[in-house]
């Protein structure tokens, strides 16, 4: 049985928001220092990001990383920088799909960097997960 779509997007407009996304995030002054310091295969990275997407809203399974993994190994990826990754990536959302779709897949991007910044949170810090038994 297949599942249906969580957001019913095309992977055309996948396609077309990450890389509308990332046009945007090279040149933004906060974000693209954080990806040039570790993106050197646009196009790699932008199908990467695609088969995650992908994953998310049509369930598909072509993704198999681990974006928490690979958001804190990084090393300058900051609590701070999710708001500015949120605007850019609904100003695409906005410009690039219908109100509906937009809105659910925006909806769901902030429910994953709320996932990721929590993560991203030092232990014991201001509502993070205290260190318990030393």
């Amino acid at each position: 049985m297949t599942m249906p779509p969580r957001i019913p997007v095309t992977e055309e407009q996948i396609d077309r928001v990450v890389a509308r996304f990332y046009q945007a995030a090279r040149t933004d002054p906060v974000l693209g220092p954080v990806f040039a310091a570790h993106v050197h295969d646009w196009p790699a990275h932008e199908e990467k990001i695609g088969r995650f997407w992908r994953n998310a809203l049509l369930l598909q399974r072509t993704y198999d990383g681990n974006p928490m993994q690979v958001h804190k190994a990084a090393g300058n990826v900051e609590v701070g920088h999710f708001p500015v990754w949120l605007g850019l990536f609904d100003t695409v959302l906005e410009r690039e799909l219908p109100a509906p779709l937009a809105q659910g897949w925006s909806a769901l991007a902030h429910r994953i960097a709320r996932g990721l910044s929590f993560g991203l949170e030092p232990q014991g810090a201001l509502g993070g997960v205290p260190r318990l038994g030393g």
